[in-house]
């Protein structure tokens, strides 16, 4: 039988403990018969969950004795990792153990270093922590999750489910999962990634930043058929200069953040109004239709029309 072993450490979200404990827990084969041993394992005896203490029947030794590791995410991820955690995960690791991550678990998992020349996610709030701490991993914000054969990472919450799902398909084929994720009441494949979960209230902004002036006015003049030109006369910068200043403090250049403010805006126009597709792409600043269905699915993963099915507002569903 397959051997799960899910790792607690001292801030542990209790969501993402659940999370493979019940995906893994509850899958069962064609004859009924458990798919999964699934054991939560610390380095001590009572684990500092928040809201409770846990106390683990396991300790680090049934990294050893598993086929897969998962590590659910922590409150505080930049927290240091035990060197005995370490140590135990990079032994897993050198034996051939899959290993996976949900949310911020990716940050212990990057501790180890054998995430570094790999791409990974977590939670879209982490996602840049994570590109700074260890920049030798390509850190993906948009996935829900990235399999990179032994070493997996997930996005936050649900999407940790999402990856157990596609290990559980990985490992007894698409029958099984269906039923697991029926189970969960869940959708085996979900279309998008995370970044239609964002908030967009609007693009992020890095604190202190000397351009949130020129910012807020982009966002309040996005529907507008802003140039390179208008922005640059409007912050009082040339053009080389601003493309620099926007480089170092968004990472983007002027019309690319320009471009999210108004996929945001379009976000907010799908879930709180009935105006067809058409028109909310001109009411955010696109000349075409087809451009702006094309730099949505570009930017969230999805279409305007599954976004609307999936994020609508229950104020719609009241009016009918």
């Amino acid at each position: 039988m397959h051997t799960v072993a899910v790792l607690a450490l001292d801030g542990v979200i209790p969501f993402d403990l659940s999370t493979p404990i019940e995906a893994f827990g509850q899958t069962r084969l064609p004859g009924g018969n458990a798919a999964y041993r699934v054991r939560v394992c610390s380095a001590t005896p009572t684990v500092d969950a928040g809201a409770f203490l846990l106390q683990s029947q396991r300790g680090l030794d049934a990294l050893a004795e598993a086929d897969t590791v998962v590590l659910p995410g922590c409150a505080e991820p930049t927290a240091p990792i035990p060197a005995e955690v370490i140590a135990a995960l990079r032994r897993a690791a050198a034996d051939g153990t899959r290993i996976a991550s949900i949310c911020t678990g990716a940050f212990t998992l990057a501790a180890t270093g054998v995430l570094d020349g790999h791409r990974a996610t977590t939670h879209w709030r982490a996602t840049d922590t994570l590109a700074a701490c260890y920049p030798s991993i390509a850190v993906d914000p948009v996935v829900l999750y990235v399999d990179n054969g032994q070493f997996l990472t997930s996005a936050g919450a649900s999407a940790g489910l999402d990856l157990c799902l596609h290990m559980i398909r990985r490992d007894y084929g698409s029958a099984v999962a269906a039923d697991a994720a029926r189970l969960a009441v869940m959708p085996l494949e979900r279309e998008g990634g995370q970044a239609q979960f964002i908030v967009h209230d609007r693009p992020p902004t890095p604190c202190g930043s000397t351009l949130e002036p020129v910012l807020r006015w982009m966002q309040d003049n996005a529907a507008s058929d802003l140039t390179l030109e208008d922005i640059a006369e409007h912050s009082r910068m040339s053009t080389r200069t601003l493309n620099r200043r926007f480089r170092e403090q968004t990472g983007s250049t002027p019309l690319q953040w320009l471009l999210r403010a108004r996929i945001r805006q379009a976000q907010h126009l799908l879930e709180n109004s009935d105006h067809p597709v058409e028109r909310v792409a001109v009411q955010v600043g696109f000349h075409s239709s087809t451009a702006f269905r094309d730099r949505f699915k570009r930017i969230t993963g999805t279409t305007p029309n599954a976004y609307r099915a999936a994020f609508r507002t229950s104020r719609s569903a009241v009016r009918r």
